[in-house]
């Protein structure tokens, strides 16, 4: 017992003695982490390099170069995104190219089959680059007080591009899609002499008229976790959780978005307080329109303005900035427009399907090889290989064909007598001549629809107009639920929801739904639907939803499950306060019929015959917008629970007051 006593106290004496030595008398083993571990990158097909480049306020920008191995003479295609330069160039641990950039935000077939030197850098604020965050910043003026901002950040990136990169021949192109769209709208401005062409693809442009924050004045709420998770942090650490399997459930528990924004803490951010501040069409909104700013700025880049027809996020932007900068380009030669059957970013995607609807061909494949690799093959190889691509590239939905037009909306000319007339006039590269005049498709009494109005006939159980009780305690449903959180995985998530089947809605109590007889020829539309409706409500405020429909025959041959479907083609919201005044709000005259007149999204279909056309009503579409109160508050983001009240809503068809939907019919000639 003592022996064993005596071991252990030696043993205990050692280590203590042991542990008071220097460490130099420490045994360790050999680390197997070299100081700096240097990658052979053996048999790679190009080379990566990251730096950090310099900007004129001293700040440092994180960008990622892939230059394909043995480049000489490269154009550059530059993107900078707020969505981490890394890890969009890092798709696959590849020694190849494609699997690399194989995903969101590049277009794959052209840039590894043109050869070209890619470029994608962290905006300031994001990631791996220095300074300030600042949601969509505004260019240098009354909301940018500092002397930089997207445009000379664009520059000065550029500038160093073409002194440092020793593959280039000196040629930048941008491009980039949604937020990655609105920057090179922003290095339209005071470009630098090395950009030669600029691709704004689904562009983030006014965030109040009708992009990613408001629809004419009524608020996506279901973008509030995009907001929470962009502006959380620079690398985007904290994620916006859900209380509910339904984000329908969660909307309706928390009340207003306000109050939503507040339990999660939101208000921390300073672009949600922004949103709070401005709930009007002001001086905040106005000043930083990218549509607004690019009319005042010279036209000195060619520019391909890329538009989905069925934008769940950014369906305004690229149509508003074509429309302001169109004008400029007095040779035809510097503004095009593409305009396909997709969602928001398809287009470097598969584009055969979009949700139930069937295109029979991949119709994103075709922009990118016949439309948008020649386009910039065109401006930034020095061969500059020819270019036979129209002003604007249309795809008819419909019919599905992609159309070669000269300009957008097609011009109504009643005055043309025939094609060698419209010829002159630069109406080349269409296939048939055509024109088009907006033409009133009227909602008619007894839910009928039709280009003849019979405003003034009643008589019987007709009536001067139809009702509806809208009910904030239970707002109609922007798709079917359960609604997911938004997700971008598959179409049963948020990307399709503007495709979605409208039968369900339109068996609603809550919702009109105007339909024409069955067509007997086609009904062509091309260009934006314009809203004439009045209405009255009971209560002093009301937001108003119309949707253009296409309601498929009972049966389709060859497609069973899209008999009877009902696909939307154009719809939007109005928010009843602004009738007068964007800018200020105002309350709504109780049970007056008013008219409330705005644009839809752009369309071009073909209505075919053997289906017919839906004009459908509503007054909520939740929880895409929030809801309005139906009663006056100073500010919707913080109505009180006392404030939602039913409401009843008329829709008129009176002598002078009919409600119709302009259509931008074309008429072949």
């Amino acid at each position: 017992m003592i022996m064993k006593t005596l071991c252990v106290y030696l043993v205990v004496t050692v280590f203590t003695l042991v542990s008071l030595l220097p460490p130099s008398f420490a045994q360790t083993l050999p680390a197997e982490t070299p100081p700096e571990f240097k990658p052979t990158n053996d048999g790679f097909e190009y080379v990566r390099r990251e730096v950090m480049i310099p900007m004129r306020d001293g700040v440092k920008l994180h960008t990622v170069i892939i230059v394909p191995k043995g480049a000489k003479r490269a154009p550059i295609l530059l993107t900078r995104t707020p969505y981490n330069a890394t890890e969009l160039t890092s798709h696959a641990a590849s020694s190849h190219l494609g699997p690399i950039l194989n995903g969101y935000d590049n277009a794959l077939e052209v840039i590894v089959e043109g050869g070209y030197i890619r470029v994608v850098q962290d905006v300031r604020g994001k990631y791996g680059s220095e300074g300030e965050y600042v949601m969509n910043r505004p260019l240098r003026g009354p909301l940018n007080p500092t002397k930089v901002d997207h445009a000379t950040d664009t520059y000065d990136a550029i500038d160093w591009l073409i002194k440092n990169v020793p593959e280039s021949n000196g040629k930048v192109g941008i491009l980039g899609i949604s937020y990655d769209g609105f920057l090179p709208l922003m290095a339209l401005v005071n470009p630098h002499p090395a950009l030669k062409v600029s691709v704004p693809m689904n562009p983030m442009v006014d965030g109040w008229m009708g992009d990613d924050w408001f629809h004419n004045g009524a608020f996506r709420q279901q973008n509030m976790p995009y907001i929470y998770e962009q502006d959380g942090s620079r690398t985007n650490d904290y994620h916006w959780w859900t209380s509910h399997y339904d984000d329908y459930d969660m909307f309706m528990e928390a009340g207003s978005a306000g109050e939503l924004g507040k339990r999660r803490g939101l208000e921390q951010t300073g672009f949600w307080r922004k949103i709070l501040e401005h709930p009007s069409y002001d001086s905040f909104w106005r000043e930083q329109a990218v549509d607004k700013l690019l009319a005042k700025e010279p036209l000195k880049v060619p520019v391909m303005l890329v538009q989905s027809l069925w934008d769940q996020e950014d369906i305004y932007g690229a149509i508003a900035v074509y429309k302001a900068i169109e004008p400029k380009d007095t040779n035809n030669d510097k503004v095009f427009l593409v305009m396909g059957p997709w969602h928001h970013g398809q287009e470097i995607a598969d584009g055969s399907k979009l949700g139930a609807i069937n295109f029979h061909s991949d119709t994103a494949l075709y922009f990118r090889q016949h439309i948008l690799r020649p386009f910039l093959d065109h401006y930034l190889k020095d061969d500059a290989p020819p270019m036979d691509i129209a002003p604007v590239n249309a795809f008819e939905t419909g019919t599905n064909v992609w159309q070669r037009l000269s300009s957008w909306p097609l011009s109504y000319h009643p005055e043309l007598p025939d094609r060698e007339t419209l010829k002159r006039l630069g109406a080349r590269d269409i296939q048939t001549l055509p024109s088009q005049r907006p033409v009133p498709l009227y909602l008619n009494t007894g839910l009928k629809l039709s280009f003849q109005s019979t405003a003034g006939v009643f008589g019987g159980t007709n009536s001067p107009f139809e009702e509806y009780i809208s009910d904030p305690a239970k707002p109609v449903p922007f798709r079917s639920r359960p609604i997911k959180p938004t997700g971008y995985d598959t179409c049963d998530q948020w990307p399709c929801w503007l495709v979605d089947d409208q039968r369900e809605a339109s068996g609603r109590p809550d919702v009109l739904a105007f339909k024409s007889d069955v067509l007997t020829e086609p009904v062509k539309i091309s260009g934006q639907p314009i809203v004439n409706l009045f209405a009255s409500t009971s209560g002093t405020d009301s937001d108003w939803v119309v949707k253009v429909i296409d309601v498929y025959p009972d049966e389709v041959g060859g497609d069973a499950k899209m008999g009877g479907y009902q696909l939307a083609v154009s719809m939007d919201i109005f928010r009843g306060r602004y009738r007068e005044s964007l800018e200020i709000p105002k309350p709504i005259a109780a049970n007056e019929p008013l008219l409330y007149r705005w644009s839809l999204p752009t369309a071009n279909h073909v209505f075919l015959p053997g289906h017919r056309i839906m004009i459908q009503v509503q007054s909520s579409w939740f929880p895409l917008y929030d809801r309005n109160p139906q009663t006056f508050v100073p500010n919707i983001f913080w109505a009180k629970p006392a404030d939602y009240r039913p409401a009843t809503q008329r829709i008129y068809h009176l002598p002078g007051k009919a409600s119709s939907v302009e259509l931008p019919v074309v008429m072949n000639r």
